[in-house]
């Protein structure tokens, strides 16, 4: 059985048939999705799915919706995650983190938004699902001084020097669609070398769909029902059987999440 550690159930993509794509993803061998909304405004839709038997949830707000449509912040939004922890209790922050590739990002509100949400996963104890994108160092030096228990770093692409330091934090580095692309090399050579300890699957679905739906960057839909034939191509980069990832992959996402319940 597979473990799809990050996905986005709450996305519109899904709206007519998320219900469908849950029990085609189970029907496939995936036993738990990890469903990360990264907007206020989803996390509504994200209680809902969460109901849903093997749809484990965090809340968070993504680095690139810190702002409103007029460029304004949005700070407001924190004691709205705060409230919703509180609440609902969920089992992880996310998706959170930090992106200096979008074109004029904010990079100041970003850290803040950042920060004031490891706050929230350390006062609460949970593990925290990350955004990365050129912006690991950053990422690096607020987790050393706000101390959380561990947790993903999505879609990691970052040096192996960068990857033993999150491994150093508690963190599983993500691997999906990108690294089933055989031009992917410098992806493909982090997950031959990062301890298969640390190593969990994605699909980041509705998004980074992998190489049998299309070429890189294509539009195509991602769909956590994929993840065990991505998971199977990621293996054999790995040069592991596909049964072993599975298991290894697995543990790993519950090994981040103990203490938890589902």
């Amino acid at each position: 059985m597979w473990i799809d550690s990050h996905c986005h159930l709450d996305a519109p993509e899904f709206d007519a048939y998320r219900a469908d794509v849950v029990m085609r993803s189970r029907a496939n061998g995936v036993s738990a999705i990890i469903n990360l909304p990264g907007h206020v405004d989803h996390f509504e839709q994200a209680k809902l799915t969460r109901q849903v038997h093997g749809v484990i949830t965090g809340y968070g707000i993504h680095p690139m919706w810190v702002a409103g449509p007029s460029g304004v912040s949005k700070r407001d939004d924190i004691a709205t995650l705060r409230t919703w922890v509180e609440r609902e209790k969920p089992d992880l922050i996310g998706e959170i983190g930090l992106d200096f590739f979008i074109p004029n990002f904010n990079q100041r509100e970003q850290e803040w938004f950042y920060v004031e949400q490891l706050k929230i996963a350390r006062d609460f104890d949970l593990p925290v699902s990350l955004h990365v994108r050129r912006s690991q160092d950053v990422l690096l030096k607020h987790l050393r001084k706000i101390k959380v228990r561990g947790g993903f770093a999505h879609a990691f692409n970052g040096s192996f020097q960068q990857a033993e330091e999150f491994v150093k934090l508690g963190f599983c580095l993500g691997f999906g669609g990108t690294a089933t692309f055989p031009q992917a090399q410098q992806i493909r050579r982090l997950l031959r070398e990062v301890p298969l300890e640390n190593i969990v699957v994605e699909t980041d679905a509705p998004d980074i769909p992998p190489s049998f739906l299309g070429t890189m960057g294509s539009q195509a839909r991602n769909s956590p029902e994929y993840l065990p034939q991505i998971g199977e191509m990621l293996a054999e980069v790995r040069g592991i059987s596909a049964k072993a990832f599975a298991a290894a992959t697995t543990s790993n996402v519950w090994r981040v999440l103990a203490g938890r319940s589902f």
